[in-house]
């Protein structure tokens, strides 16, 4: 081919044309480069290059010749096994065409690691390593152009030199990845051309055909448009929950905000708005589990990656199936990791491995390191072909021929490095994907079984056996940025095993002592437990824990430390909001302990309190008594007592009455433990404390609100003196004293007392703790009784029912205390449809959580009540408010304040319906029980005093009804002042209704 005309002469002022030339992998050095050359003024082309293995090399780099000024090429070592090619093609073009054309091509490399001799010729500009300066000034002095000032390009490319300011956790990049480029191109093109909070996309396929392997490089490749990569591992919901929620601080979330759940919550709100960062990618990898994904997918301009097994992403997000490799990468990769191969053995090999990534890989490497003929290394896969039970890990299209080739190599690194082996059976003792190997060298010499001693004492022998096992692409090491891999911490090392290789891994090597190994993991595991599950701090170490508890075999353990720890990781779900998994992890202990662990032993009693703590937060009320009731009897029965547990369980048991409605009972237990721990622990103990607060609880169930507010203060004044003021338990008094005001009608003292509260609430324990949440809901509440900014009301219950959600679904309980409350000002302010939905939502989700006997689930058809007679449905209404009324006065009393608060509506009803007697009568009554159990100026009483004034004037008895009606209008403009809403409502002779509030304590 003829050369071309030589460009101008160095440094030439007038603009330029360059074509950037670059492998799939370096497109966003190639785009960097693009943006810096046309920002000052050159014209820019780029073209992706991967010619045909069978396109002789001349014929290509003289294609690219056609374009007009320089070629750029983009290089690294792999850059020259493009295809790859023949031994010697490359220098002997470099040497010759390259060499004759030399004025039309140049290059930058971006590897430290040495280049062919022949690309001297090229005069590459090194742009490894260094800043973004040094590099933009090398690449213009290479290719001989002035330096200018660049135009401002708003959303420029970060310098993909620089990484991004948040990186978190993401695999090590794979070098020798291959192909794959259109797939990478395709899911970019797809999540940039997403609309905000849709761009989301799932890649999908077997196990083995790698998704990880893709998400990661997608992460490496496209990194310089991110400002924040962060990568989660998702193949459990604690582990996704707990990893994901690590990113809250890294954007300045405090670190006190609450769980999981909490900081999940604070964290997808941070991302939706774009502050601090507006360019995320979140990589959720393994997350085969969609049930709850709304609650945890992010949205906002950011993108979200997924891996998994499962199909049917496309339900939720975008979704692409990965496939097996196309021939020629799988040709390509082979012959890259193992050189002698040539093109037709690497073809027959794909075919023999069906061209499945992971078979792929295991095959390369054997065959890299060892270079074993071709020919040999097929004759023993085919003619030794292995056999075993199916395994739930393995996919059914997984290839015959790559179990056999795993048990090669096992076999031949038994017989040259069987400590390499020992360490690979240790590993199937952990459970897949992230295994935190390194906590096996804190175990002592003398605690671990014989054969692996050694790791103890030979680290070097460690070293080796690990670079081995990644040198054959059975494990992976992994990153993280915790971890400190110095000889000072030497329970740091982490690695990576695939489920598929994994589970093949455990039964070629299941007679090697497997027990042996898996008892060696239990200890690991208990000497790495925190000791103290209430600090949050130490709930990454648990969540990591606790992913390994099944696999180790420490449900089955009889080692009281190992049983220790796994209560301790019960404690931490309970803690951290984990319910779900926390649950499902007691139902499995229990499962294994049942008939071996006595019941009287302490750590069978401390399992039946965490699951009982986790199922009545999670709602599980009923199964919660039977467990804590079990306990109460199987202790009360025991000889000699236990005192200081009976007094937990005892108490775990009034717990339960409240949240059964059994409210009473619940005041008689409570009663009993203040007593057994003054007795026990004296007065000022922090359990005689909460002990005492409980007994509030349970007087405000029962009405007694001035009892419970006496009962509050003092605990106040002695949590105050015994802990601080500012400590949680503290803030937690301070709440309930504000609830007690509230609900004694003294509504701007409970205000001022709350608004004080919640800011110390946010400088302790963050926005988003679940207390915090409960004193913001009881403040807006607070406010909206005192006539405070009650247009503020609506966008505050709104937001709080939001998060409810989102920490713990719409069918818990808190989420639909809060549906209820908002639905009632909603039905207060005229939004009738949406009020129907969040009151009809609550009464079912109550009377389905709960019973339809129960005291809640009762009183809250009276809401409906109130909704139906806004809508006109005025005979359904009154049948709701006579059942609300007729069942808690059975439940409760007659003279229980929910009791009275019913009655007061039922009586509304019926005026509104023409029973005029029955409504004066029932509203006489209702005022005499409210006078007598919540004084003369209460709201209540004073609304039930109007009601009745209203009821006596339809009956022409105007009198009397005037007289009641100037006592109440005096009281209320004396108790709450001339301008509040009750007051103005009773001057217009609007009729007072009363809203049941849901709470369970």
């Amino acid at each position: 081919m003829n050369a071309q005309p030589k460009p101008k002469s160095a440094q030439a002022q007038g603009p330029e044309h360059v074509l950037v030339v670059f492998p799939g992998y370096y497109r966003q050095w190639a785009t960097w480069i693009y943006q810096t050359l046309e920002s000052r003024g050159h014209s820019v082309n780029m073209q992706r290059w991967d010619p045909p293995r069978d396109e002789p090399l001349e014929r290509g780099l003289g294609d690219l010749l056609l374009s007009e000024g320089r070629v750029l090429l983009v290089l690294n070592e792999w850059f020259f096994e493009l295809g790859p090619r023949p031994e010697g093609e490359w220098d002997e073009v470099l040497r010759g065409f390259v060499a004759e054309n030399r004025h039309r091509f140049a290059a930058v490399h971006l590897t430290d690691q040495p280049l062919p001799a022949a690309t001297s010729v090229l005069r590459p500009a090194e742009l490894y390593g260094i800043g973004e300066e040094e590099a933009v000034h090398r690449l213009l002095e290479r290719l001989e152009l002035p330096a200018g000032r660049p135009r401002p390009r708003p959303g420029a490319l970060r310098f993909p030199g620089d990484p991004p300011p948040v990186w978190g956790a993401v695999p090590r990049r794979n070098h020798q990845f291959t192909g794959r480029d259109d797939l990478l191109n395709t899911l970019q093109h797809r999540l940039s051309d997403a609309v905000r909070d849709t761009a989301a996309c799932a890649i999908v396929g077997m196990p083995g055909i790698g998704k990880t392997e893709l998400a990661a490089e997608y992460a490496y490749r496209f990194r310089p448009q991110y400002d924040v990569v962060w990568w989660v591992p998702a193949d459990t919901r604690s582990s996704l929950r707990e990893r994901y929620s690590e990113l809250a601080p890294r954007l300045g979330i405090t670190a006190e905000t609450g769980g999981p759940g909490e900081r999940i919550r604070t964290l997808r709100e941070t991302l939706r708005t774009g502050e601090p960062y507006r360019r995320w990618l979140v990589v959720f990898d393994g997350w085969d589990d969609v049930e709850g994904a709304e609650q945890i997918l992010p949205q906002g301009e950011g993108h979200v990656l997924i891996t998994s097994r499962y199909r049917s992403w496309s339900q939720l997000v975008d979704q692409i199936e990965v496939p097996g490799f196309e021939r020629a990468e799988s040709t390509g990769f082979l012959m890259r990791r193992a050189s002698h191969l040539t093109a037709e053995e690497a073809d027959r090999v794909s075919v023999e491995f069906e061209d499945l990534p992971l078979a792929l890989v295991q095959a390369a490497a054997l065959l890299g390191e060892s270079g074993m003929p071709a020919d040999e290394y097929l004759s023993m896969v085919r003619e030794r072909p292995y056999h075993a039970m199916p395994h739930p890990d393995t996919p059914s299209e997984y290839p015959q021929s790559s179990l056999t080739s795993w048990s090669i190599l096992i076999n031949r690194l038994r017989r040259e490095q069987p400590r390499t082996v020992e360490l690979l059976a240790l590993c199937s003792a952990f459970a897949p994907g992230r295994i935190p190997l390194g906590l096996v060298r804190q175990v002592p010499e003398a605690e671990l079984p014989e054969q692996l001693r050694w790791i103890a004492r030979d680290g070097s022998g460690w070293a080796r056996a690990i670079d081995t096992l990644v040198n054959f692409c059975v494990l992976r090491r992994d990153v993280d940025e915790r971890q400190n891999l110095s000889d000072d911490d030497r329970g740091g090392e982490t690695v990576r095993m695939h489920r598929v290789v994994h589970s093949i891994i455990s039964r070629l090597t299941a007679d090697d002592n497997r027990e042996e190994y898996r008892r060696a993991v239990r200890r690991a595991l208990a000497r790495a437990d925190p000791g103290n599950a209430l600090d949050s701090r130490s709930w990454p170490k648990y969540a990591e824990i606790r992913a390994h508890l099944e696999s180790s075999g420490a449900l089955d353990s009889r080692n009281p430390r190992v049983r220790e720890t796994v209560v301790n990781c019960l404690r931490y779900c309970l803690r951290s909001g984990e319910y779900i998994s926390g649950s499902q992890l007691a139902d499995r202990v229990r499962r294994h302990w049942t008939g071996v662990v006595p019941g009287d032993d302490r750590l069978w009693m401390q399992l039946t309190s965490q699951q009982g703590a986790i199922l009545r937060e999670s709602g599980d009320f009923h199964r919660a008594y039977e467990l804590d009731q079990a306990l109460f009897e199987d202790l009360q029965s025991a000889a000699p007592v236990d005192e200081y547990s009976l007094n937990f369980a005892r108490s775990a048991l009034a717990a339960d009455y409240r949240s059964l409605g059994r409210y009473q009972e619940a005041l008689d237990e409570q009663l009993q433990c203040l007593e057994d721990a003054e007795r026990i622990l004296g007065p000022a103990d922090f359990n005689t404390l909460v002990a005492r607060d409980s007994v509030a609880f349970s007087l405000r169930f029962l009405g007694r609100y001035q009892d419970a507010y006496e009962v509050d203060k003092q605990v106040l004044r002695q949590r105050e003196e015994v802990l601080r003021e500012r400590a949680p338990a503290t803030l937690h008094s301070g709440n309930s004293c504000a609830l007690d005001l509230r609900l004694l009608g003294r509504f701007r003292e409970a205000a001022a007392r709350q608004e004080q509260g919640m800011r110390l609430h946010l400088q302790v324990l963050g926005p988003d703790h679940p207390q915090t949440l409960w004193a913001r809901h009881h403040l807006a509440l607070c406010r909206y009784r005192a006539g405070l900014d009650r247009s503020e009301t609506a966008g505050q219950l709104a937001g709080l029912l939001e998060r409810r959600r989102q920490v713990h679904g719409r069918t818990h309980f808190e989420a639909l205390i809060v549906a209820n409350d908002y639905g009632n000002f909603l039905r207060e302010h005229g939004d009738l449809g949406e009020s129907r939905d969040l009151l009809t939502e609550a009464e079912s989700g109550f009377r389905e959580l709960l019973g339809p006997a129960h005291p809640v689930a009762t009183g809250l058809q009276s809401n409906v009540g109130l909704l139906l007679q806004a809508e006109g449905a005025r005979n359904e209404a009154v049948a709701l408010f006579k059942q609300a009324y007729s069942g808690l006065a059975v439940l409760l009393g007659e003279e229980h304040p929910w009791t009275l608060g019913c009655a007061l509506n039922a009586a509304g009803g019926h005026n509104i319906i023409g029973d005029l007697d029955e409504a004066a009568e029932l509203s006489r009554n209702t005022l005499g029980r409210a006078r007598r159990v919540l004084g003369d100026d209460h709201p209540l009483t004073l609304s039930a005093q109007i009601a009745l004034a209203a009821d006596l004037r339809a009956l022409r008895q105007r009198t009397e009804a005037g007289k009641l009606e100037e006592d109440a209008l005096e009281r209320l403009t004396r108790t709450m002042g001339a301008q509040h809403p009750h007051t103005l409502s009773a001057r217009q002779r609007m009729r007072p209704h009363w809203n049941f509030e849901a709470y369970l304590g």
